[in-house]
């Protein structure tokens, strides 16, 4: 690239190879509901996590321009799987099941739990999670567990706010901010809120983007 290149341009380029790389074939390997059934190899991977209904299948459908890679539902929890997708041959999406509200005995709702606990705990390979959280509420009390999990088993994870486009921008920002206050004292949380609308396509390049840098090459 030219090294005269502006910083508002080098960032465009790096959007547009990001918006490529999503465009190339994602396709779903398996879904997992043991610890010992999770893919072995070497290729790295990037997670979405978050309370039931808070839109991690639309936004993933919404990232690689599927409209059904990842089944969406109008009923919570009905992701009740740790759903591997593979990514241009080179990294796995993961989509874990919704915590919180779910439509199920409180036993399979527990086993949920314990099965996302343990891949939080001890997956190498995964270089991030990405919460998901509904612009319109916020953090909520049932995200806590999972903020304490993720700092004490010091992995990764970065705020991705969806339904943006439900707010006003005046509000948004309230929410942003109060957020980034509430992340704050959460030693593994990323600093930058994405905020994004899978129905708009809001966000999505820098989320996109995001995960490009963290798988590599």
């Amino acid at each position: 690239m030219d090294d005269s290149a502006k910083p508002e341009d080098l960032d465009a380029a790096i959007l547009e190879e990001a918006n490529r790389a999503f465009r190339r074939s994602c396709t779903f390997v398996k879904g997992v509901v043991k610890i010992a059934d999770l893919p072995a190899g070497p290729l790295p991977e990037v997670a979405f996590a978050g309370r039931s209904n808070v839109g991690k299948s639309s936004l993933l459908n919404a990232l690689v321009g599927q409209k059904a890679l990842a089944r969406t539902s109008n009923t919570p929890g009905r992701t009740r799987e740790v759903n591997y997708f593979l990514l241009d041959g080179r990294a796995h999406l993961v989509d874990l099941p919704g915590y919180g509200y779910a439509r199920a005995p409180k036993a399979q709702v527990a086993g949920w739990n314990t099965l996302i606990e343990d891949y939080l705990k001890g997956r190498a390979s995964l270089k991030r999670v990405f919460l998901l959280i509904d612009a319109r509420h916020g953090l909520k009390t049932s995200d806590t567990p999972i903020l304490e999990l993720m700092d004490v088993s010091a992995v990764s994870y970065q705020a991705v706010l969806t339904k943006a486009d439900k707010l006003k921008k005046g509000d948004l920002e309230k929410v942003v901010e109060r957020t980034s206050k509430e992340l704050a004292n959460h030693p593994a949380a990323h600093p930058d809120i994405l905020v994004t609308s899978s129905r708009k396509g809001g966000g999505l390049p820098e989320l996109r983007a995001a995960i490009l840098t963290l798988i590599g090459d």
